[in-house]
């Protein structure tokens, strides 16, 4: 855990419990680095010119070092939750996997300074090792980072079909609830979320995570143990949509990506010639559809 000096903020960002002791004594090292959320004890300083320990949640972020049938093939930060959800989800949209009967077995495990995720693929799967090899370290989850070979970082996917209409305003409605159910959000204020809703607006399932993509890859690895359809509903994230974002959801065959921020111009253009359906901005005024090549979101 860092060790926090000062924290100049305003009183309505986190809840607080005031205590009273040393800076020293309070802020210890993190002894577990497999917890999502911890706590930090800043002096706060406010407007008012008032001044008080408090105790505050904090999001944990750890190494994740992935490991293909004993060959090492990337580290990522992650928060230390949902583990098994994000080898599924990173696996299929890194290109490693086809589908989840490509992983043979998985095994977690805490090493002194991160985290080990042993995975058994299929000998078909690893080959696909030997087409590309994360030779960098990602920062919190980034889809393209360390990735040593240009072609497979913008490599080709088919193109997306699917005939499901769901109007703007079940996209929109989605969006509005999901923010209670960023749970780890609400302690502290420091974590994304991806979630994935049917087409009445029903929010089915949620991932947070420091990192936007990692959020949305534990949200497709948890559809995929689960074997729900990604044909039926569409993506929310609590994040900007990059290229990144629409090419994870472009190969699990999600319709569908919904953003509470902007867009780039390469997030467009891919989901554009993927086919998925690209609506931003979703926010308590409404949205904006920046592309919808078959007419998806309906008015």
């Amino acid at each position: 855990m860092p060790k926090i000096l000062a924290l100049i903020t305003c009183s309505w960002l986190c809840p607080v419990n005031k205590i009273n002791e040393p800076l020293n004594k309070i802020n210890k090292p993190v002894d577990k680095i497999n917890k999502p959320v911890d706590q930090a004890f800043p002096l706060v300083w406010t407007a008012q010119k008032t001044s008080a320990r408090e105790g505050r949640d904090i999001a944990n972020e750890c190494a994740f070092a992935f490991e293909y049938n004993c060959v090492s093939h990337a580290v990522m930060m992650v928060t230390p939750e949902n583990l098994d959800d994000y080898i599924y989800g990173f696996s299929l949209t890194e290109g490693i996997i086809s589908g989840a009967e490509d992983i043979l077995g998985t095994e977690i495990i805490t090493a002194k300074k991160g985290m080990i995720g042993a995975i058994e693929i299929s000998p078909k799967a690893f080959e696909n090792l030997n087409k590309f090899r994360r030779v960098l370290t990602g920062r919190t989850g980034c889809g393209l980072c360390g990735s040593d070979r240009l072609e497979h970082a913008v490599r080709p996917l088919k193109k997306l079909v699917s005939d499901i209409k769901i109007p703007a305003k079940n996209i929109h409605g989605s969006m509005e609830k999901l923010g209670e159910k960023q749970k780890l959000n609400h302690l502290t204020g420091a974590m994304h979320a991806a979630a994935f809703a049917d087409k009445n607006g029903n929010i089915i399932e949620v991932r947070e995570d420091i990192g936007r993509h990692n959020a949305l890859d534990k949200l497709i690895g948890y559809m995929m143990k689960e074997n729900i359809d990604p044909s039926s509903g569409c993506a929310l994230i609590t994040s900007r949509c990059s290229f990144e974002m629409v090419h994870k959801c472009a190969a699990f065959n999600i319709p569908i990506i919904a953003a509470v921020s902007a867009p780039t111009g390469l997030a467009i253009q891919l989901a554009e010639e993927t086919g998925v359906s690209l609506a931003a901005f979703v926010r308590k005024e409404g949205l904006n559809i920046y592309a919808d090549p078959q007419g998806r979101i309906t008015l």
